[in-house]
């Protein structure tokens, strides 16, 4: 008996992701894109993209979702992507968060990959919605050439298509491109394509059918600083007592062209306000070129490296501060306890390529469970510290291509009875009351030896 049924289930679900596939797919040719703005800035390390897309509805039935394409060369360097309904005109226009997922789609053409958008409305036949999409690429500017001398300009490459990528036909398109400066070396023509100042424009293009592809390249002079990160492991630790330490272990080099001249030495970290026992130091020991300036609504520290960094050299150096408890700690309805920090790093305008942040409960928390307003890898760790029996339970969110866009608030979630409070406090008064005990007990002991 168990053979047939496992055989009708295993029927059952091939063909419900067949019909799945097929919606999804007839999905996709009911769709078109009336026009597409696509506006690409360049004038950092990291590249972030702009695209408005005025999407209409030409089949017949209701679409809930817009599929957003990307070739394979730019999903490993995908650091964040947003998007936004616009709704109303001029100056009643308002923008409405959605909600944007990798999904994959049967018989992609070139390895492409898939993000979905998942509107807040179903698109009725014959209707048109305007969506706007922010996404950041990191690691997609290449030296060319790799090595150069302290005196010359750092010239970079920048591959990418005239076209947009889209499984819809689009009907009319225009990409413009914006570099640091006018010093462009060389650019990919693909008429029409016109030049003005800082700004390429590719288009406007005509009726182009889906997976359309025209690849382009611009070589240009890009002279910022190409600080990574790439790796850094922030440690957050709560204290009960009225403190919350924060340890910040950075892997610093400068990805830029080799030999290149060094970047500015200073580098901006933004720390929340009132943070009180700041220290930076390395390996030797604590560096005193730093500078920290406080005030009600932020804290800026100004940090210096021990030397110069040059085209892929690399530091290692480490942050800590405190803060006071209660203006990250807080009570929730549901008689449970919540930290509430800031995901991403400190430093302006940096790339992590990995990014650890740990999350080290007081002893005694149970049921821990972190909010994150973007996907992150999640797990748990026991720490143990000083006077620990059981152990600290650690939350630990892992996440990779780390950007300036993904510094938002977070909450870790945890249940803590105060009775715990007491434990550390209780031992050190046992350990002091068992050593006077020992003390006053050897005093009293008569050791010597008679007849």
């Amino acid at each position: 008996m168990e053979g047939p049924i496992r055989a009708r289930e295993a029927l059952a679900l091939t063909l419900f992701s067949l019909l799945f596939f097929l919606s999804r797919s007839s999905a996709l040719h009911d769709l078109l894109i009336s026009n597409a703005e696509r506006r690409i800035d360049l004038s950092s390390h990291i590249v972030k993209v702009y695209l408005t897309l005025k999407v209409e509805n030409a089949g017949s039935s209701p679409a809930s979702e817009v599929v957003l394409a990307f070739p394979p060369s730019q999903v490993d360097h995908l650091a964040t992507v947003e998007a936004l309904a616009t709704k109303g005109k001029r100056k009643k226009t308002t923008f409405v968060r959605l909600e944007v997922k990798p999904t994959e789609l049967p018989d992609a053409p070139n390895d492409t990959k898939y993000f979905t958008i998942y509107l807040a409305n179903p698109l009725n036949s014959a209707e048109s919605i305007t969506l706007e999409v922010l996404y950041m690429l990191t690691h997609s500017l290449e030296p060319f050439p790799a090595e150069i001398g302290q005196s010359e300009s750092q010239l970079v490459y920048y591959r990418d298509s005239a076209l947009v990528l889209s499984p819809y036909h689009i009907k009319q398109q225009t990409t413009f491109i914006k570099t640091p400066s006018t010093k462009v070396d060389s650019f990919t023509r693909v008429e029409p394509t016109n030049r003005a100042g800082t700004e390429i424009k590719y288009g406007p293009y005509e009726d182009h059918t889906p997976y359309s592809f025209s690849a382009i390249l611009v070589h240009f002079e890009n002279n910022s600083p190409f600080a990574v990160v790439e790796e850094l492991v922030r440690e957050v630790e709560i204290s009960h007592w009225g403190n919350l330490q924060v340890t910040e272990q950075y892997k610093l080099v400068h990805a830029g062209a080799r030999h290149k001249g060094v970047f500015s030495r200073y580098l901006l970290a933004r720390l929340p306000p009132r943070v009180h026992s700041v220290y930076y130091r390395d390996e030797i020991g604590n560096i005193s070129s730093s500078h920290l300036r406080t005030d009600s609504r932020k804290s800026e520290l100004e940090i210096e490296p021990r030397y110069p960094l040059f085209g892929g050299w690399k530091a290692t150096f480490v942050i800590g501060y405190g803060l006071p408890l209660q203006d990250f700690l807080f009570e929730s309805s549901e008689d449970r306890r919540y930290v509430n920090f800031t995901f991403g790093c400190p430093l302006m305008e940096t790339v992590v390529d990995k990014l650890t942040i740990k999350v080290v409960l007081p002893e005694g928390s149970k049921d821990p469970s972190a909010v994150v307003p973007f996907p992150v890898d999640q797990h748990l760790e026991t720490k143990y510290s000083y006077l620990d029996v059981v152990g600290r339970t650690v939350v630990v969110l892992e996440k990779k291509n780390v950007v300036p866009g993904h510094n938002s608030h977070f909450q870790v979630y945890y249940t803590f009875k105060p009775i715990f409070m007491l434990a550390e406090p209780l031992m050190l008064a046992s350990a002091f009351f068992l050593f006077f005990v020992a003390c006053i007990a050897y005093l009293h002991i008569d050791l010597s030896i008679r007849k």
